[in-house]
């Protein structure tokens, strides 16, 4: 974990692809479907092989720097594992990989004494860990603490702390070895880590959840629970959310691969229920009105967030800092595509989709938590729309513009990636943002969580014009997935872009007319310089290119 911080490049490619066979060979033989249904059906948390991925499959070294007996994982090791790991259970990943989650403050903020420790033990013996910081009343403003640390002080020196307060939707909650825990101190938000067993320390009941149900949900409670001093992570008051903020870009990167994993599970079992379920003397998979709805968009969706997600990754591990809006759009996209083929999945098999024996219900279940741990997609919104707002202010409306330039440059070196659509919207959204600043549209909360939404689409185009070309060019990274030849991911780019434009083009309109941004006699004038109809023209050849992306889905799965 902390190799991608500091900018190496994590695994090499034979090490991630063993690790990842590894994981693969695991699953096959200790969580075949039937106990996963089980697992499911009687909200069990298999904490046998939870410890077992863990003290045998040492899936927890990955997130370990090597100093402290891990394999030292960057960002785009730690993406295909958790992409492979939801895609087997999105239940069981979470439970192994609330580990990780747990160790972040101390990887970040500890003293190498407490890393040491405490990563050492993790690395060691195959310890789990839960993060405490959700409270009942805060949710994710972490700035809300109502939990308290106070000193306790003997002949004048501070030797430990008294915490008291609650947490709750704590993966692992129940389970966990070790326990970081966000309380206030006098110096402010501080991170300690707590063993399990503490006098006045005791994990609620299990939540009964709508999905994710083999995983241990529970709450947290402390009731003048001592913690030795040396449990403050990093030893100074105050640095908790300083602490917290490192690590957002690569832990919304994780939840992105959640939603990645989870929604190619759900699409590829449509895929192939498709090619047997006759209707009309023909299988679905021949039927323009079944692909083109249920099973094209969706796929081109998840990609174009993987797009995005391996971007994000490589930049991460080259050190360019943590990236946390660029995390929080590569969240965005992912999840929101996860979902979005998770229902189309139970859509696309019919009555079957809805019963459990179809696995697809489950998944569908399962993946809605990705939309809401690590932030929910509305506080993505607002994170993506406050940042990107502020670089529109500084550039003077330039960003999108230059954004826009640099993909007509790719449209010209590479013109079969959709980057000329991905521009048309780049460009109109540096005008409707504008339109924005000088109409003082951000003033309406909805308004701004709208151009959150587009400026992830506009991103997320972007990316994928950006990655469909390095794959036509042979340049794709390594590690790189390749479950997509050239050719289909530049066909899959073109469908992406020309769906971002149709937003743009829909949804730009609607919220600057909307919110009354655009007078009436402003409006012929607003849509030419949104270049509405560039953005509608670049609609032509869709339907070709949807017919060569479902050509090549079905191609893969009789292959």
């Amino acid at each position: 974990m902390s190799t991608a911080v500091q900018g190496l490049a994590g695994l090499d490619a034979e090490t991630l692809e063993m690790t990842l066979e590894a994981i693969r060979e695991f699953s096959d033989q200790s969580l075949p479907l039937d106990r996963l249904l089980e697992l499911d059906r009687t909200h069990e948390f298999p904490e046998e092989t939870v410890r077992a991925m863990c003290s045998e499959l040492g899936v927890q070294l990955l997130f370990i720097p090597e100093a402290y007996g891990g394999m030292g994982g960057g960002a785009f090791d730690v993406y295909r594992v958790c992409e492979l790991m939801a895609g087997i259970d999105l239940a069981v990943a979470t439970g192994v990989l609330a580990t990780f989650l747990g160790s972040d403050p101390i990887v970040f903020g500890g003293t190498e004494e407490q890393k040491a420790r405490w990563l050492g033990r993790i690395a060691e013996e195959g310890l789990l860990m839960a993060y405490g910081a959700t409270e009942p009343e805060a949710g994710s403003d972490l700035g809300a603490l109502r939990t308290t640390a106070t000193p306790v002080v003997e002949d004048g020196v501070v030797t430990g702390y008294r915490i008291n307060g609650a947490k709750m939707w704590i993966s692992n909650g129940g389970y966990a070895d070790l326990y970081s825990v966000l309380a206030l101190a006098p110096g402010g938000p501080t991170w300690f880590v707590m063993e399990k067993g503490a006098e006045g320390f005791a994990p609620g009941k299990p939540e009964d959840k709508h999905g994710i149900r083999a995983s241990n949900t529970a709450a947290l409670s402390f009731e003048d629970v001592h913690f030795p001093v040396e449990s403050l992570v990093g030893g100074v008051e105050g640095q908790g959310l300083v602490q917290a903020q490192l690590v957002f870009g690569y832990t919304r990167l994780m939840v992105a691969a959640f939603g990645l994993g989870a929604g190619w599970a759900a699409l590829e079992r449509a895929l192939r229920y498709s090619t047997t379920r006759i209707q009309g003397g023909a299988p679905l998979s021949q039927k323009q009105g079944y692909t083109h709805k249920l099973i094209v968009p969706h796929a081109c969706r998840l990609e174009a967030g993987r797009a995005f997600i391996e971007e994000t990754a490589t930049r991460i591990d080259s050190g360019e800092g943590t990236l946390n809006t660029e995390g929080a759009i590569a969240k965005y996209l992912a999840t929101e595509a996860g979902n979005g083929a998770a229902d189309a999945a139970i859509q696309a098999h019919g009555g079957y989709g809805y019963v459990r024996e179809y696995v697809v219900e489950k998944i569908r279940r399962d993946v809605r938590i990705t939309t809401i741990y690590e932030g929910t997609s509305e506080i993505m919104e607002m994170t993506i729309a406050r940042d990107r707002w502020q670089t529109h202010l500084k550039t003077r409306g330039r960003h999108y513009h230059d954004e826009a330039a640099a993909l007509e440059a790719l449209h010209a070196k590479s013109p079969r990636v959709g980057a000329e659509t991905a521009a048309r919207v780049a460009h109109a959204l540096a005008e409707l943002m504008e339109r924005a600043r000088a109409q003082r549209l951000t003033r309406h909360q909805h308004v701004l969580f709208r151009l959150g939404e587009l400026i992830a689409w506009a991103e997320g185009a972007g990316a994928f014009a950006r990655r469909a070309a390095a794959a036509l060019d042979g340049r794709l990274a390594e590690k790189s997935d390749r479950r997509m030849d050239p050719e289909t991911l530049a066909s899959m780019s073109r469908v992406y872009a020309r769906d971002a434009a149709a937003r743009m083009a829909s949804e730009g309109v609607r919220w600057a007319v909307g919110a009354g941004g655009v007078a009436p006699a402003e409006r012929a004038a607003f849509q030419t310089a949104l270049d509405l109809d560039g953005l509608l023209a670049a609609q032509e050849g869709l339907v070709d290119d949807m017919d060569k992306v479902a050509e090549a889905l079905y191609a893969a799965v009789e292959a």
